[in-house]
């Protein structure tokens, strides 16, 4: 018997829930090799510096750089790259750029405060962070999207700094990451990767600023490493594979839903992509394009593993279920492919992004609709949210109390504060009272 190119599952059938589950599945922690490689890595670059940063990059890199000159990229070869892409590369880099700019203007917040009767004044204070790490993959896995969604809320959001790590394994160098960087107005790159580019910015080295935050992408061995930093700096998630998920109500083509699908499973051989629909013809239509399409892929190979390991067409009952069940996976990239998705959105309350109609793609999302693409993956959009201009900035509480504030406010917290035990916080509170 020949195996479905992707599962087909229905609610209604035994053994449905644990089906899912296993699909749903996905351990994201490193085994034991690689959390001792990487502790080794980010151990030794933490005491070693410049010099283990230039070790490592040759010997996982294969590069022979014996000077760390040789792997900052100046602010003129990124001119260079702006003149070396295509003119229709340029501009699209630049739309992309002004409209992911102009999105997160709008998340931009501001510092208030508020006075009250007594004189006594309180409020908020936002500021940006001062210097941040972007982490952008290398080589043939180069993604000059990634340095606009990373580096365009830090701007908006006053990042002094922007500090940027790329690896350029066995030299290969791809302009579009370097014009783009040029762009977004990123103010240093250095040509390093990996677990020892992760260490370099949360400890700095002679060369290499220490950062007080890293966001982006990588593999495994970077997102180990992020877990490892987390606490001697700030960083914004650890991702796990690319996942969509689907729901249509069998009036949009087939072949459209099919490439939406083949979208994420063309990223990663664990990407997962999930299609859900309450007829199941349509589903049956939906198999046959996937099957008639998938060989015309350049990447045919990677998203037809992912297709067959983690991806699912599902038959659901009724939108009810449909809508359950979008909550419970939670995904990172929802398409409500149909007639009316905005009397959906009030029953939907975890989904990293939201496509809305037939004409909404996910691929829009990624390169230059606006939103930002970097969003929580493995059902953790339960619990966060896309990266944005809040993860660039801190809120700092105010408090100034007028004497009659004081006095009033004092009288409270010598209560409480004895009630704890702590008589200099009691006492410290009395000395306010007025007499």
């Amino acid at each position: 018997m020949t195996p479905e190119i992707i599962p087909r599952l229905d609610t209604a059938a035994a053994g449905f829930d644990k089906r899912l589950e296993q699909l749903l599945a996905w351990e994201g922690v490193s085994d034991a090799g690689v959390q001792q490689t990487v502790t080794d890595i980010v151990t030794r670059v933490r005491r070693e510096g410049d010099t283990a940063l230039l070790e490592f990059t040759n010997r996982f890199d294969g590069l022979q750089v014996t000077d760390m000159a040789t792997l900052e990229v100046s602010q003129a070869r990124l001119e260079e790259a702006l003149r070396r892409i295509s003119p229709a590369e340029r501009e699209a880099l630049e739309q992309a750029c002004a409209r992911v700019r102009a999105y997160h203007e709008r998340q931009r917040q501001e510092s208030w405060q508020y006075t009250e009767a007594d004189g006594t004044v309180l409020g908020q204070q936002i500021t940006p962070l001062d210097r941040v790490g972007i982490y952008v993959p290398g080589g043939k896995a180069s993604y000059p999207s990634s340095v606009l969604m990373n580096a365009m809320p830090a701007k908006v959001a006053g990042v002094r700094e922007i500090i940027m790590v790329v690896p350029t394994p066995r030299g290969e160098v791809n302009e579009l990451v370097f014009a783009a960087a040029k762009i977004a107005g990123v103010d240093r790159v250095f040509t390093l990767g990996g677990a020892q580019a992760v260490a370099a910015l949360a400890y700095g080295t002679l060369t290499v600023p220490r950062v007080d935050k890293i966001v982006g992408p990588g593999n495994i061995y970077v997102a180990t490493a992020k877990r490892m930093v987390f606490g001697q700096v700030g960083i914004d998630m650890i991702a796990g594979p690319s996942e969509i998920l689907v729901y249509c109500d069998g009036q949009t083509d087939p072949d459209w839903i099919a490439m939406d699908l083949f979208s994420q499973a063309e990223h990663d051989e664990q990407a997962q992509a999930i299609l859900i629909a309450e007829d199941e013809e349509f589903l049956h239509r939906v198999y046959a394009s996937i099957e008639r399409l998938l060989p015309g892929l350049a990447r045919h190979d990677i998203a037809g593993k992912s297709l067959a390991a983690r991806g699912a067409l599902i038959k659901v009952r009724n939108r009810d279920e449909a809508l359950q069940l979008i909550n419970h996976i939670a995904p990172e990239h929802l398409e409500l492919s149909v007639e009316n998705p905005e009397a959906l959105l009030p029953e939907i309350r975890h989904a990293g992004a939201i496509f809305m109609g037939r004409y909404t793609p996910e691929a829009l999302g990624d390169y230059c609709a606006g939103p930002n693409h970097v969003l929580p993956t493995s059902g953790t959009a339960r619990f966060s949210s896309p990266l944005g201009v809040y993860d660039f900035q801190k809120r700092s509480s105010l408090i100034g109390c007028s004497a009659q504030g004081a006095s009033t406010l004092a009288k409270v917290a010598s209560v409480l504060a004895r009630g704890e035990g702590l008589e200099a916080h009691a006492r410290s509170a009395e000395y306010r009272i007025l007499k």
